[in-house]
């Protein structure tokens, strides 16, 4: 498989073979300790897996109950990561989050504001119901989310490394939401939903969570070692063929491309982001199913929590109830 613009520097093909192998083993024992936890939700941990791997921030999607902050939880043990959770509300204030300054004085009674951190500082951070929080506190998460610092009082305070926000968000039609816009949208490299677990899954839930002892998750990885492992998925070499059908999708769902039979009901696309997101997203899967190169496949898979929320439709979409996903998964087979 021939590999375009993607160079091992100052790495053999041995070496890079010798560490995928590693992580490959690393992934696979996170993967199962979170599994011992977390029930019936295996893509949904995947997909958070695939994020966190690939560097980037994800926003699931589902109805309380369905064990999202646990879910986070339980990463933040596996991976070896400190986590903190904010819970959204409508009066929650940016300060509340970034963290604000406070007059000290000292011990010779000499004053000065001292920055005291918020909850972002962390390297694993729970948004909870994020769109129940005013569009203000919003914006103020979502720009630190893409800029990895905050400014306080015209000083610069850089977030740790790594640093991933999953983000849960009721569904819409409750109330007291407010949307995240479109360009806020697109910093959430993908959006994962949670849906309700399968029957034997349930049943395994109501067996193992309601004695007197529970599953807990092993630490598997640590700080270093995920770090390792990002700049390990950006070195794995992308056939032409995976470039073709990255492109070939992103650019079949935008408003004005050849395939005219959506043209009416896509008022807007994907941009570059989401290329970019898919680019980085099929190696981390690759990597996640013990591969060392990803396929057509992979791109196909992550097709739908990749570009869902980076779309919109037009009326006569809704009008005729059409959904997001119904057009990605019409779109999936022409793709290859």
């Amino acid at each position: 498989m021939s590999a375009i613009d993607i160079k091992l520097s100052n790495t053999n093909e041995k070496a890079i073979i010798k560490l995928a192998e590693d992580a490959v083993n690393d992934i696979a024992e996170t993967k199962k300790t979170i599994g011992e936890v977390i029930f019936g939700q295996d893509e949904v941990i995947e997909q958070s897996l695939n994020t966190i791997l690939c560097g980037g921030h994800a926003l699931l999607v589902g109805l309380p109950g369905l064990a999202k902050t646990k879910l986070v939880e339980t990463l933040g043990i596996a991976l070896g990561l400190d986590d903190q959770r904010i819970q959204f509300t409508p009066d929650l204030m940016p300060s509340d989050i970034l963290g604000s300054e406070i007059l000290h004085q000292d011990e010779e009674g000499k004053r000065n504001f001292q920055f005291v951190k918020g909850p972002i500082f962390a390297q694993l951070l729970m948004a909870d119901e994020i769109n129940r929080a005013s569009p203000r506190t919003q914006a103020a998460l979502l720009q630190a989310m893409q800029e990895h610092h905050v400014t306080i009082a015209g000083k610069r305070f850089d977030l740790p490394a790594p640093f991933h926000v999953l983000a849960t968000q009721n569904p819409l039609e409750q109330e007291g939401t407010y949307p995240l816009p479109e360009a806020q949208l697109d910093r959430f490299l993908m959006q994962i939903d949670v849906h309700y677990p399968d029957l034997e899954a349930e049943r395994r839930i109501l067996v193992e969570t309601t004695g007197i002892q529970q599953g807990s998750a092993s630490k598997i990885l640590n700080t270093k070692k995920l770090l390792d492992i990002q700049t390990l998925v950006r070195r794995i070499p992308v056939g032409k063929s995976v470039v073709d059908a990255i492109l070939e999708l992103v650019r079949s769902a935008r408003p004005g491309a050849a395939n005219t039979q959506h043209e009416e009901y896509i008022s807007w696309g994907p941009g570059p982001r989401a290329s970019q997101a898919l680019m980085l997203t099929v190696r981390a899967r690759a990597l996640l199913d013990g591969r060392l190169a990803p396929s057509v496949d992979d791109v196909l898979a992550l097709a739908e929590p990749v570009l869902q929320h980076r779309m919109q439709l037009s009326f006569a979409a809704r009008a005729e109830a059409i959904t997001v996903r119904d057009i990605i998964a019409d779109l999936k087979p022409k793709i290859g």
